[in-house]
């Protein structure tokens, strides 16, 4: 976050969180560092406020730890104030001072972290919305000499070291015919762009063959911009279930007139097509609600906004209990699988686990950034050796495709959702650290 020269200021509480906080300065040499020891907060705030004012390049906040428990005072209250005032990049060390480790809460006020850096595991208060606005980036450090824990949440923190030697490399005997087909049914007028971003995207997963059919009024724009991919003009006549391989359902599909034949062609893939199925955007509003056939491969993956429509609730009820609404839409539809997209997007199904994604950051939000991870994902679950374990493979494209996020605003601020597709598939576990998604 910092380079050789630049100044750092370290705010150390007198706790345990403070200590971790003081002890970096053993590895800032080639920095200056001021260290503000804050016992009394009063006392403090001038020299706090003499030190912003050099302003450091980074700010290392060791206040508060996790111990917390009880509504801060009004002193202290005033020095964060201050803090936050200032605008400069802070570093949290474990969790930001103020926040409350198990809910999320704060105790009247929080520390505004750029980054935080939590210890050990993700602790359940920065996973919930509430806090989003002070931890920002979160990055987990495991290691710290812990005993091993035996207990296990239902909640998972994916890293990259989960997809070590993933995907399974190729043999030279295989052919594009073991790879599987993705059909793609998406675009309309006015949004044939989402169409060609989801195409692009599953091609950057390499699955055998790629087809997209879109609305005629689409086709020539879209198949100017494609050469792999074949395009056709959706017909409702067409068999379009692919006996290995996937389908694509949603992109671009927001044109207020579309053939009521093909919400119906949507709603008969989605019961019976015997490949994996992905639905997005607009048409995760014609599916059918009720149970599904075993071990077909169904896959949803809504906004909050989008979810909230689909329970019947607001955004905001979303939000405040992300995986209830996970776990109730995929009983909503059949046990599907469900990536619910945001900050942290949560992986899942009505029971079992469900994985956080840590990569990605806000500049994921930008309009046709769901369409490339649709299109991507859709790729890899067209390939049969991908099919073994959904939810890695679910996990694998939605990190991965954060990930990509994440090179990009290394090396620039205004990149755009077209910069994605070179990235998709190339981060490996030292390319991209533990974040959050914007999706």
């Amino acid at each position: 976050m910092t380079r050789p020269g630049e100044f750092i200021l370290i705010l150390a509480g007198k706790g345990n969180n403070g200590e971790d906080a003081r002890q970096a300065m053993g590895f800032l040499a080639d920095r200056p560092v001021e260290l503000l020891r804050v016992t009394d907060p009063a006392a403090s705030r001038e020299e706090l406020s003499r030190q912003l004012s050099r302003r450091p390049a980074l700010v290392i906040d060791g206040l508060f730890g996790i111990g917390l428990n009880r509504p801060l005072a009004e002193p202290w209250l005033s020095l964060i104030q201050v803090v936050n005032d200032a605008r400069r990049p802070v570093l949290a060390v474990d969790i930001p001072s103020g926040l409350n480790a198990e809910t999320g809460e704060t105790a009247g006020a929080a520390v505004v972290a750029t980054v935080t850096l939590t210890l050990g595991a993700p602790k359940q208060g920065l996973l919930q919305p509430a806090a989003w606005r002070y931890v920002n980036r979160l990055e987990v450090v495991r290691e710290i000499g812990l005993i091993p824990c035996p207990h296990q949440s239902e909640t998972e923190w994916v890293t990259p070291e989960d997809f070590a030697d993933f995907p399974p490399v190729r043999s030279a005997a295989e052919h594009k015919g073991d790879f599987g087909r993705v059909i793609l049914i998406a675009g309309s007028l006015g949004y044939h762009g989402a169409s060609v971003l989801a195409a692009k995207g599953a091609q950057r997963a390499q699955p055998g063959l790629i087809t997209l059919y879109t609305q005629e009024e689409t086709y020539h724009p879209v198949a100017a911009q494609l050469t792999a991919v074949m395009v056709s003009v959706w017909q409702p006549q067409l068999k379009i279930a692919p006996a290995t391989g996937a389908v694509l359902i949603g992109p671009g599909l927001a044109a207020e007139r579309l053939p009521d034949e093909m919400k119906m062609a949507a709603r008969q893939l989605w019961r019976v097509a015997p490949g994996a199925v992905v639905v997005d955007a607009s048409a995760l509003d014609w599916l059918p609600v009720g149970p599904l056939a075993r071990n077909l491969i169904r896959v949803i993956t809504p906004h909050p906004g989008e979810a909230a429509r689909l329970l019947r609730m607001s955004p905001q009820q979303v939000q405040a209990n992300r995986p209830g609404a996970l776990r109730e839409l995929s009983r909503l539809l059949g046990d599907c699988w469900v990536v619910l997209k945001g900050q942290q997007t949560l992986i899942g199904r009505s029971t079992g686990k469900i994985l956080v994604n840590p990569s990605g950051n806000p500049q994921l939000a930008q309009g046709g950034s769901g369409d490339t991870l649709s299109g991507y994902l859709t790729g890899l679950l067209a390939q049969p050796a991908l099919q073994a374990d959904v939810q890695k493979t679910i996990a694998y494209a939605v990190w991965q495709h954060g990930a990509a996020a994440d090179v990009l605003s290394r090396r620039s601020r205004n990149w755009v959702v077209e910069d994605l597709l070179p990235e998709l598939g190339n981060c490996g576990a030292g390319e991209a650290e533990s974040g959050a998604d914007g999706n």
